[in-house]
Order: C-alpha cells, then structure tokens, then sequence
C-alpha cells in the first residue's frame, strides 16, 4: 500500500475514531489523521496475530481495522495525558 493510501485511510480511520469517542483533545486534523495512521499500524499488527487480517488496502475491511487500532491508540493517549495533568 502506497504512502496515499495511508494517509487516506488513516485519515478516514481518525475521523471514525473522533466520532465514535468524540472528546475535547487537542491538534486538529493532522493529529487526527497521524492518529489513524498509528491506529492503521497498530490495527494491522493486532489484526494479523488474532487471525482477523490486516491493513491491505482501501477496503471495508482495512479502514474497521485501522479504526479499531486508532481507538486502542487513543484510548492509550488521553489515559497518558490524564495521569500527566
């Protein structure tokens, strides 16, 4: 998968991420879209060890996995930037 796809995926991968756990966090569109792509990464490595598949590409599959993997990232953020404030 390209460096485009990514960033497309980990772009729509961030937004369903921020709606599906909205909140006040902070950096706007280029966290959420660094965001998505972490959560792709993160996605894919746990995806492929639990046998659900992975990252592949622009696909149904791929973007519920990165987003899974970008709500397991952001999960892992704001619990850090609540033990930090």
């Amino acid at each position: 998968m390209g460096v485009l796809s990514w960033i497309v995926v980990g772009a729509v991968a961030g937004l369903l991420a921020k709606l599906i756990m909205p909140g006040n966090d902070p950096g706007g569109f280029i966290v959420t879209i660094l965001l998505g792509i972490v959560g792709g990464l993160v996605g894919g490595w746990l995806g492929t060890r639990l046998g659900l598949g992975d990252v592949t590409g622009f696909n149904i599959r791929s973007i519920l996995i990165a987003t899974g993997g970008a709500i397991l990232v952001l999960i892992v953020y704001r619990v850090i930037r609540a033990r930090r404030a």
